[in-house]
């Protein structure tokens, strides 16, 4: 017995209790039938239902108590999401209906659907390949404008497209290498290895580009980290509070106070900020703290965008006309720069300048411009000053990043992975080419490039990776 094919699956697609209605899916070959079973319609049946209609009906206990009154929507194979005959019971949000109805329907012959069951046979029935499988999942739990397009736009096939249009060029010119073999005592060749040299190239150029997209596409898709990264009580957690409009971190005057990164996200006009508060970078002996400043580089290395900040305040860089705090101030500067790399995006942040004055606070200012290549904003964090500064600077930034990438963003690690064996089989055939490695050894290193391109899509699958990905969509879907 084939599940796919011989059995009908029911689960509900929405969470019951939190809203006034909730939707019970069903699919297989029985799906009208069963649901007949279980829902009395007012002017005829399910089973003679036109797809794309909704029917009236009520819903009954076994002792003729009426459960619910309900809308039920009928979709015909193949016009449907799996792509089978399918339902959708729409009725009251309440717990005990959905565990009523669903209980119901079991015993009229469905069972109960796996995690992401429902996405799995419409990719098993063609309704849309695994590329775009994974990007409903995403596009599921997409928090944000940015990310949801990213996943839109996966899910309408670019993506897919991009990968066909690439493999198709390489299996038509493997397949005359392999040719060849056939007439090797006429030392024919059928297969262009200029153009083969050149779509080699250009194969691996595009891989390269989809695995570089992947930082950005991560990004926006679980938040573009920033890392509030300084010395000890410069006012960092105040920001992140400041940021969140709660007191997430603990302020203190003492310095040290933070031990460890907090992180927190927040939705920014659109686009998701994931903000990492870390602990204070200095010298210490205390083995906890070193701890957390070694996570402090740790996050730094792993965040897009570092706010660096600096206390303006600073008994030690406070009087404005004084070169020693002016060079501790640079140095502040100095070794924070030493931890952010040419890729990453800085905005260095002159804290607690309402406790300076305005003289001292340009001075510090023109320092900071001396040594530093970056945009300086000037704040007190615990008043909210330069706050919306900041936010206007990161929005504008993350815009500018999404905007200037006119290619596909990669957001999946299964596909980094798969692309990167891609480009590596490519360029062993290529050494191969270069240095007259016989061309069944060339055409296999294609074939093996051709099958990590064929595996993201879904063309070549296993049973466990199929698991793997579908296990991790929730019930309903």
């Amino acid at each position: 017995m084939n599940r796919f094919t011989d059995t009908t699956i029911c689960a509900p697609a929405t969470t019951p209790g939190t809203g006034a209605i909730s939707v019970i899916r069903i699919s297989g070959p029985d799906a009208l039938a069963i649901a007949d079973k279980v829902v009395s319609c007012r002017r005829g049946t399910l089973s003679d239902a036109p797809g794309y209609s909704v029917r009236f009906g009520c819903v009954y206990a076994p002792d003729s108590v009426l459960v619910d009154e309900v809308l039920v929507s009928v979709f015909r194979a193949p016009h449907s999401y799996t792509g089978e005959d399918s339902v959708e019971i729409s009725c009251h949000a309440s717990r005990y209906i959905v565990e009523t109805i669903l209980g119901l329907l079991t015993e009229a012959g469905a069972a109960v659907a796996m995690p992401g069951e429902f996405t799995q046979r419409a990719f098993v029935n063609g309704k849309m390949d695994l590329a775009q499988a994974e990007a409903v999942a995403d596009l599921i739990s997409s928090q944000s404008s940015a990310s949801h397009r990213i996943a839109m736009n996966q899910l309408k096939g670019g993506f897919s497209s991009e990968l066909r249009t690439m493999r198709d060029a390489m299996l038509k010119i493997v397949s005359l290498m392999e040719l060849e073999l056939d007439f090797s005592e006429e030392d024919v060749e059928f297969a262009d290895r200029s153009e083969l040299m050149d779509l080699v190239d250009r194969t691996v150029a595009h891989c390269d580009k989809l695995v570089e997209s992947f930082r950005l596409g991560n990004a926006i898709k679980n938040g573009i980290p920033v890392a509030i990264v300084g010395a000890t009580n410069t006012g960092k957690s105040t920001l992140l509070n400041a940021l969140l409009g709660e007191d997430r971190a603990i302020v203190s005057d003492i310095a040290g106070t933070t031990r460890d990164t907090i992180e927190e996200t927040l939705n920014i006009d659109g686009i998701l900020f994931r903000f990492i508060d870390t602990a204070g970078i200095r010298g210490t002996e205390e083995t906890i703290e070193r701890i957390g400043i070694e996570r402090t580089f740790k996050k730094v290395s792993e965040a897009q965008v570092v706010l660096a900040m600096i206390d303006a305040s600073d008994d030690e860089t406070s009087g404005a006309t004084s070169s020693d705090a002016l060079n501790q101030l640079s140095g502040d500067a100095r070794s924070i720069a030493t931890i952010i790399s040419a890729n990453q995006y800085c905005l260095f942040i002159l804290n607690k300048v309402d406790k300076c004055s305005k003289e001292d606070i340009n001075k510090k200012v023109r320092d900071l411009n001396t040594f530093v290549n970056s945009p300086v904003i000037q704040m007190s964090a615990k008043n909210g000053d330069g706050i919306e500064l900041l936010i206007s600077e990161l929005t504008s930034f993350a815009k500018k990043m999404v905007s200037d990438s006119d290619t596909t963003l990669v957001t999946n690690l299964r596909h980094v992975q798969e692309l990167s064996e891609t480009s590596s089989s490519l360029r062993r055939a290529k050494d191969g080419l270069l240095n007259g490695v016989p061309s069944d050894l060339v055409s296999q290193d294609i074939r093996e490039a051709i099958y990590h391109l064929g595996s993201i899509v879904g063309e070549i699958s296993t049973d466990e990776v199929l698991g793997n990905i579908f296990s991790k969509f929730c019930i309903g879907k």
